[in-house]
């Protein structure tokens, strides 16, 4: 809860205006409970029904024989004799050596096998395999299969650990035998692509890196293993790596860079990679996504892979990650825990730096005062230090539009306008504003978290952060806007992702439930600090409402700032959303933002589908 600001005179004048109001706010809009389930059979029913008429009965036995038998391992790790011909005759200007470095326990036999031998298909020559072994005295064959190989590839190093240290100390004894100019992190029981090598050094010459990672996929069995989900990532975002270690294997990066973030750290042991992934991207320069599958991941009963929940200690250990980060990063205090979605996905909730103005800007383009969305904004929100200011293009003669125009309430008025354009509005009532943070919401917005102030200002108070979205519904629950997306939907321009996806969703990997970066976000609910919305320039005036958000989203994203969304602040958006079919500002846009559209958005794979707002694979 906020502190209280509000004198017993203001609180009057709310009360008085909140009678005159024909909209009851007292209770919040009912929407289905959050149960953690999957899709009712209903919905999944419904998706089958969709994709019958979209793709036909042979798509839909297409989809349904995905399900059920997955695709085998050998179909992702095969390459063909050309492919192998030309990766391996490659040569590059300024080659490095990979180390690659493997921690072993009690591996069993083979496992182990099958991970060497990955590495011996590598199509790029100049890597070392470091094996760090602290298996016990009843494992001794690990150890003595290790040193069969070494002896038979010199590229292979093996060390036999006098104690078993931990997944951290085993993993800093394999840095310690290390001699490359660039580090490698592989599991004991896992899989490399034959290219995952070629990849990751080609990244590093023409674009520099100096920390590289891939897509991935989980697997189960040792042989002939069968794919159980694939992993494609989005590019860096700080705020998603800190919700969740998306960017995990397969993971490089210099050894002048692992000098800057440090070894493993025990203490973080079960969380240990989390933990370095977020000390290495504070201090990398140009970390580089490979959007392909090169690492396969093996689930197994002793594995993270199969089910981390059963592990709370790693859980307790990356929530310390995370916030020591945070403190490192930022500066400031938080508390991180667990999401709904799953365990090692997590919330962080930041301390409020100061509780500074806030100006909640509505254009009210209808005739019809918008009652429902003030006296949900009085009654549903607990950030006590704001105004609202509320544009009118149309004359009212009702008795909240009277009382409000005769300066009733000081801290909520009505700025008479022209019938001008929705940007222009949003332009006039921030000229008008003054709190040092904007809030744009749409006239018929309900707040459905009472605390929506306090979590877009925690976020927005960052000097690194831009814009702040919020988590739309429509009145039925479903998702209105969960961040945009650029070049998805029918005129691959600008799309909302997981539109029309049932309130219970968490969304594909969880993306429905913590905080994420985005390209941009709705003006339905953004929040912004004034001086960087002067600093660009506002809304451009010459661009409708359907684009007006992502044009200014993206001239933050271009001074290097994070535009981010938030699944905490909820609203429901009571008018039906419609396809845009303003052709002439979406080739205004389409033109301004070509090379943009071209590169694709960095948070949303390749792999996806964009004519569809769920995400799904091509």
């Amino acid at each position: 809860m906020s502190e209280q600001t509000r004198s017993p005179e203001e609180q009057a004048q709310i009360d008085s205006l909140l009678q005159r109001l024909p909209y009851d706010a007292t209770t919040l809009p009912a929407l289905p409970a959050y149960t953690g389930q999957p899709s009712p059979k209903s919905a999944k029913l419904k998706k089958a029904a969709r994709l019958l008429f979209r793709a036909g009965p042979f798509g839909l036995l297409k989809a349904v024989h995905r399900k059920i038998v997955p695709g085998s391992i050998n179909r992702f790790i095969r390459i063909g004799k050309k492919q192998r011909k030309a990766e391996e005759g490659t040569v590059f200007f300024s080659p490095v050596t990979f180390s690659i470095l493997v921690p072993l326990y009690n591996t069993p036999l083979p496992f182990l096998n099958d991970m060497i031998a990955s590495v011996q298909a590598q199509t790029y020559p100049h890597w070392e395999l470091c094996l760090a072994d602290g298996s016990d005295e009843e494992h001794g064959e690990v150890g003595s299969r290790c040193l069969e190989l070494a002896e038979a590839d010199a590229r292979i190093v093996y060390r036999k650990l006098e104690n078993n240290e931990g997944i951290s100390g085993n993993t800093n004894a394999c840095i310690a035998m290390a001699t490359g100019a660039f580090i490698s992190l592989f599991d004991h029981d896992d899989i490399l692509h034959p290219s995952a090598l070629f990849e990751t050094m080609k990244a590093v010459e023409e674009k520099n890196a100096d920390m590289v990672y891939t897509d991935e996929a989980t697997f189960v069995r040792h042989r002939g293993g069968t794919v159980l989900t694939f992993h494609y990532k989005p590019d860096f975002g700080a705020d998603t790596l800190r919700a969740n270690n998306y960017i995990c294997h397969f993971t490089s990066f210099s050894r002048k860079l692992l000098e800057k973030a440090g070894t493993f750290r025990s203490e973080y042991d079960g969380s240990q990679d989390h933990d370095m992934m977020l000390r290495l991207t504070e201090h990398a320069e140009h970390i580089v996504h490979i959007p392909k599958l090169l690492y396969f991941w093996r689930s197994h009963k002793e594995s993270v892979a199969s089910d981390i929940s059963s592990k709370p200690y790693a859980i307790d250990a990356g929530q310390r990650a995370v916030h020591d980060s945070v403190v490192r990063v930022t500066g400031r205090e938080c508390t991180v825990h667990s999401s709904r979605a799953f365990p090692a996905i997590y919330n962080i909730d930041y301390a409020l730096k100061e509780r500074p103005k806030v100006s909640v800007l509505i254009a009210a383009s209808y005739a019809p005062f918008p009652s429902r969305c003030l006296a949900s904004v009085l009654r549903n929100t607990t950030y006590e230090h704001y105004e609202v200011l509320i544009t009118r293009a149309a004359q009212d003669t009702s008795e909240a539009d009277k009382f409000l125009a005769s300066g009733a309430v000081p801290f909520c008025r009505i700025l008479q306008t022209k019938a001008i354009p929705h940007n222009k509005q949003l332009m006039q009532a921030a000229a008008q504003a003054e709190g040092d943070y904007l809030v744009f919401l749409s006239e018929d917005a309900e707040i459905l978290s009472p605390d929506w102030i306090e979590q877009l200002l925690m976020l927005a108070q960052r000097e690194d952060v831009g814009a702040v979205g919020a988590k739309l519904l429509h009145p039925d629950g479903s998702i209105h806007h969960a961040g945009y997306v650029l070049g998805l939907g029918r005129e691959r321009t600008v799309g909302a992702e997981h539109h029309g996806e049932a309130y219970a969703e968490i969304g594909h990997r969880g993306r429905l439930c913590f905080v994420r970066n985005v390209s941009a976000v709705s003006s339905s609910c953004l929040m912004v600090r004034r001086s960087l919305f002067n600093d660009v320039g506002g809304f451009d005036r010459s661009l409708s409402s359907c684009y007006g958000d992502s044009d200014f989203c993206l001239k933050l994203r271009e001074r290097g700032l994070q535009n981010l969304f938030t699944p905490h602040a909820e609203l429901v958006i009571h008018t039906p959303c419609k396809p845009c079919r303003d052709r002439t500002a979406a080739i205004l846009f389409e033109s301004r933002y070509l090379d943009v559209l071209r590169a694709g958005d960095p948070y949303f794979n390749p792999h996806f589908s964009h004519k569809h707002t769920d995400i799904r694979l091509k």
